[in-house]
C-alpha cells in the first residue's frame, strides 16, 4: 500500500544521517518537580484559543473541516484545511484547525504502529528522557533555526493537551479514567507547566519529566506515554515539514526513497468516510485481484469503515511480507465484493505513461510522480525510448509530484541544462550552503513543457524553477505548492526511529526563494481542486492543464 498523504509531508532529502550522540543524561540524572524549572504564572492562557472568522465564507470552510475531525478523518481534513488556505490565506483560524488536525494525524500514526505501541510499556521513564534529550539535540545541532526552548517545551506541553481529548489516546492510556478528571488534569497542566520558563536543554528536558509525574499521580497514567508526547511535539511543533518518525514511519520513509514497499500495490487517499484507490500498480496484487483505480474500500479485516477512521483502516492494510488483507471493495454502480489479498514487495515506478502524444509533431509525454532513488535511471530509459520513437519535443507532466530526493532532482534537471545553477541552499551551519551546477555531457536539446499545480512541490519546484530560470521549457498549469525547505533524516539510537528536520532553504537559479512562493506558470490554467462554500471540492472535468501544454509544444514546434 502506497498511502497519499497531506502536503506538509512532502520530503525533500539531502541525504539519510546518523549522528553520535552522547546525552546529558548520561553524566547527570534527570531532576524534576517544581524548583526544576521557572513554573507558569498562576493566570495561564485559557487552553482553547478563540477562533478569528474573517467572513462567511470562511466560516462555511470551518464547518466542513470541523465536521471531519469530528468523524476523525484526520487525513482528509489536513487536505480540506490547506486547499483552504490557499482559498484564504492567512487566516488565523484554518492555521489554528490545521495544526491541532496534524497533532492528531501525528497520533493516529504513531498509535497505528504496532511497534510504536509496544515501546510505550518496553522503553523505561528514564529512556524515554534520553530519547527526549536525543531529539533536542539533533534539533540543537542540525535544524535551520538556533532552538527556542520554550517554544519547544510548550509545544509538547500543547500536544499532551490535545491527545489527551483524542479517543485513541484515552483508548490506549486512560481506558477507565472518567472524563471530566481528564478535563480537570488539562487545566492543571495549563496552570503549571503551559508557559513555564525554558532555557536551556536541561530545563526544557525538566518540563517533560515533570508532567510525566504529574500525570501519573494524578491519572495513574504511563509517564512513557506521555514524554512520548513531548518527544513528537519538540518535531512538530517546528515547521509543517519537521517531525518525529515512529519505526513503522520511518521504514515508510526508507520505501519512499527506495521505490519499493511491502503492501497491496495501491496508491490511495481517504475520501467521504472510505479509501478511495488512486492507483494500483500493474502486476501488484491488488491488481491482480481485479481492483481497480476509482473503486473504493469500504471494510477492512471485516471492520465497516462506518465503525472505524480511515486512517486507522489504512494501518489495518499494513502487515508483514506474504500476510494476507481481507477487503471489501466497491465499484460504482456494483455490490460489494470480498477479497483477500496477499501483501507482497511492490516495485513502484517514478515514471508512468511515457508516450508520444502527437506523432505527426513529434511530442513525447511523460509524467514524473516523485524524485526517488531508481529516478535518474527511470527517466534515462524513459528517454531512450520516446527518442526512438520519434521525439521532437517534450511534455513533462509534475501535477501531483510532492518532491523526493534533493540530489535526485539535481541529476534530472541536469539532462535538460547544459550549464549554471541548478539550485542553491542556505542553512544555519556553513556546510548546507552549496550551490548544485549542471554539467555539459549528455544533455537533451528537445524543447521543453513542463505542466505543474498546486500539488508540485519541494524537489518538482526545483526542477520547475531552474527550466524556468535557465528559459529551457514553458510552464503551464498553476502556482506550485511553495515548498522551499530541504529535510535531512537522522535515525535515533535510544530506539529504532528517527526525526525529519529541515536543515536548509533552497533558492532557484536566479536567486528566487521557493517556501510560501512557488513557481509562477508561464502559461496561467486552473486544474487544481478547489474548496466550495457548500465543503465540496470540486475540480475540472475534463484536463484542461494537458490540453494547454500539448498546444504550447505544437506552437513551439510550429516556431521551429
Amino acid at each position: 500500500m502506497r498511502r497519499r498523504v497531506p502536503l506538509y509531508a512532502v520530503l525533500c532529502l539531502v541525504a539519510l544521517v546518523g549522528s553520535a550522540y552522547s546525552p546529558a543524561s548520561a553524566q547527570a540524572p534527570f531532576s524534576a518537580g517544581a524548583a526544576a524549572f521557572a513554573p507558569a504564572p498562576a493566570a495561564a492562557k485559557p487552553v482553547p484559543a478563540p477562533l478569528l472568522v474573517a467572513d462567511e465564507h470562511v466560516a462555511k470552510v470551518l464547518v466542513k473541516g470541523r465536521e471531519l475531525e469530528i468523524q476523525r478523518r484526520w487525513s482528509e481534513a489536513l487536505t480540506w484545511y490547506e486547499e483552504a488556505l490557499r482559498q484564504y490565506p492567512q487566516q488565523q483560524s484554518l492555521e489554528q484547525r490545521l495544526h491541532l488536525t496534524r497533532i492528531h494525524y501525528d497520533l493516529s500514526g504513531r498509535y497505528g504502529d504496532a511497534a510504536y505501541r509496544a515501546s510505550l510499556g518496553e522503553l523505561s521513564r528514564d529512556r524515554l528522557l534520553q530519547l527526549y534529550d536525543e531529539v533536542l539535540t539533533k534539533i540543537q545541532s542540525h535544524y535551520v533555526e538556533p532552538p527556542h526552548w520554550q517554544q519547544l517545551a510548550d509545544s509538547g506541553t500543547a500536544g499532551l493537551m490535545e491527545a489527551l481529548l483524542d479517543p485513541l489516546f484515552l483508548e490506549h492510556n486512560l481506558p477507565n479514567v472518567p472524563q471530566p478528571k481528564v478535563e480537570t488534569f488539562r487545566r492543571l497542566l495549563n496552570d503549571r507547566v503551559f508557559g513555564a520558563q525554558t532555557k536551556d536543554r536541561q530545563a526544557t528536558l525538566n518540563v517533560a519529566a515533570y508532567a510525566a509525574r504529574l500525570a501519573s499521580e494524578q491519572l495513574g497514567m504511563r509517564e512513557t506515554a506521555v514524554i512520548y508526547e513531548y518527544v513528537s511535539g519538540a518535531a512538530g511543533g517546528l515547521d509543517p515539514y519537521s517531525t518525529f518518525l515512529s519505526t513503522g514511519k520511518l521504514n515508510e520513509v526508507y520505501s519512499q526513497i527506495e521505490g519499493n514497499f511491502v503492501g497491496l500495490g495501491i496508491e490511495l487517499k481517504s475520501s467521504d468516510g472510505s479509501l478511495l484507490i488512486v492507483k494500483t500498480f500493474a502486476g501488484g496484487p491488488a491488481d491482480r485481484a481485479g481492483i481497480r483505480p476509482g473503486d473504493r474500500i469500504v471494510a477492512v479485516g471485516g471492520r465497516s469503515m462506518q465503525e472505524i477512521s480511515t486512517d486507522q483502516a489504512a494501518n489495518l492494510l499494513q502487515g508483514p511480507e506474504g500476510s494476507s488483507c481481507d477487503v471489501s471493495v466497491v465499484t460504482a454502480g456494483q455490490a460489494p465484493r470480498q477479497l483477500r489479498v496477499r501483501r507482497e514487495q511492490v516495485e513502484v515506478p517514478s515514471i508512468d505513461e511515457v508516450k508520444i502524444v502527437d506523432r505527426e509533431r513529434g511530442i513525447g509525454y511523460l509524467r514524473l510522480t516523485c524524485f526517488q532513488k531508481t529516478t535518474s535511471r527511470d527517466m534515462d530509459q524513459a528517454l531512450w525510448k520516446l527518442h526512438r520513437d520519434g521525439m521532437k519535443s517534450l511534455i513533462v507532466d509534475l501535477r501531483g509530484n510532492p518532491g523526493g530526493l534533493l540530489n535526485i532532482s539535481v541529476d534530472i534537471v541536469d539532462k535538460f541544462v547544459d550549464d549554471g545553477v541548478i539550485v542553491s541552499t542556505k542553512g544555519r551551519n556553513p556546510h548546507e550552503d552549496y550551490s548544485y551546477t549542471a554539467h555539459r555531457s549528455n544533455t537533451w536539446q528537445v524543447p521543453l513543457v513542463v505542466l505543474i499545480d498546486g500539488d508540485s512541490a519541494s524537489a518538482s519546484e526545483i526542477f520547475a524553477g531552474a527550466i524556468r530560470d535557465h528559459h529551457r521549457g514553458t510552464i503551464v498549469g498553476a502556482r506550485s505548492y511553495g515548498k522551499g525547505s530541504v529535510q535531512g533524516i537522522y535515525p535515533l539510537n535510544t530506539i529504532n526511529g528517527g526525526i525529519r528536520l529541515t536543515t536548509a532553504k533552497f533558492y532557484s537559479p536566479n536567486g528566487h526563494p521557493f517556501s510560501r512562493v512557488g513557481v509562477e506558470p508561464d502559461v496561467a490554467v486552473q486544474v487544481r481542486a478547489r474548496p466550495t462554500d457548500e465543503g465540496q471540492i470540486v475540480a475540472n472535468q475534463t484536463d484542461s492543464g494537458f490540453e494547454a501544454a500539448l498546444g504550447v509544444a505544437r506552437r513551439q514546434m510550429a516556431a521551429r
